[in-house]
């Protein structure tokens, strides 16, 4: 099977603005049709608590018309239109959709961070890890989120193997960033966040790029869209992944990123599993 996860930073403006940042998204959008996934997991939606409009709706007829999809968004008390998750499947698959809460500190829960489908042989869940923020402000209830989506995987673990996908805000090792010098004290690259990583790791869990790719550097899925040069320089950092059980690491057999052209932020990312 086929599985590829994106961070998009905004459904709705890849699916109706004409500025020049949503056309690479459509272009990036293309790429990913060309793939032909079973499975599409979509991060930072980004849409109100109602979910796609109609507009949205026929536009994602229109570009993913062999799928079928579930969308969670943020709701009160959280923030509107922040975060927010959606996930495509292809429609000759029939998974059963869940929409975890894994008693995080408010308002996580409900800021629409995940979706789990269930098939018969695995679990496929997403997720987009909150940000620890300026100033680390929310580092420590970032700390809290991290132990409790670990216990969440491991029991979902505990039935079936599990593949867990998406933006984990989080660059493990030292080659997983351009600068590790300078970041030690910046969001996703603290001690606290990184023994987090480590920590879901040791539950049962294998991270598929490394496993199939070793110890090669300067592979980024997000380059940080202020800094204009920061793709052009690789001055990035590989914060997306795809989990997988420890029992089905060896059935990996392409973990890798996707080209997605001069557009800045995050990239997609790709996964196939010989089941």
């Amino acid at each position: 099977m086929k599985f590829i996860s994106w961070n998009i930073d905004s459904l709705n403006a890849a699916l109706t603005s004409d500025s020049n940042r949503a056309q690479m998204s459509r272009q990036v959008l293309e790429t990913i049709q060309d793939y032909q996934p079973d499975v599409l997991a979509i991060q930072e939606t980004k849409l109100s608590a109602k979910g796609p409009t109609k507009k949205h709706a026929k536009r994602l007829e229109e570009w993913f018309p062999d799928y079928d999809y579930a969308w969670v968004s943020s709701v009160e008390p959280a923030r509107k239109g922040y975060a927010g998750n959606m996930v495509f499947y292809k429609k000759d698959l029939s998974p059963e959709v869940t929409y975890p809460r894994i008693d995080a500190p408010e308002p996580m829960d409900s800021e629409g961070r995940m979706i789990t489908l269930e098939f018969d042989n695995f679990y496929f869940t997403q997720v987009y890890t909150p940000n620890a923020g300026s100033q680390l402000a929310r580092l420590g209830e970032r700390q809290e989120w991290d132990k409790q989506y670990a216990n969440y995987l491991t029991s979902l673990d505990a039935a079936k193997p599990v593949i867990a996908a998406g933006d984990f805000n989080v660059a493990h090792q030292e080659i997983d960033l351009a600068h590790p010098e300078n970041n030690h004290h910046s969001a996703g690259f603290t001690d606290e966040e990184r023994e987090g990583f480590s920590h879901l790791l040791s539950r049962g869990f294998t991270d598929s790029f490394r496993h199939v790719n070793g110890d090669v550097e300067g592979v980024y899925s997000w380059w940080a869209q202020r800094v204009k040069t920061s793709k052009e320089n690789n001055s990035g950092w590989r914060i997306d992944y795809f989990l997988t059980s420890d029992r089905l690491s060896d059935q990996v057999e392409k973990s890798e990123m996707v080209d997605s052209g001069p557009r800045q932020d995050h990239t997609p990312i790709y996964l196939e599993i010989n089941f």
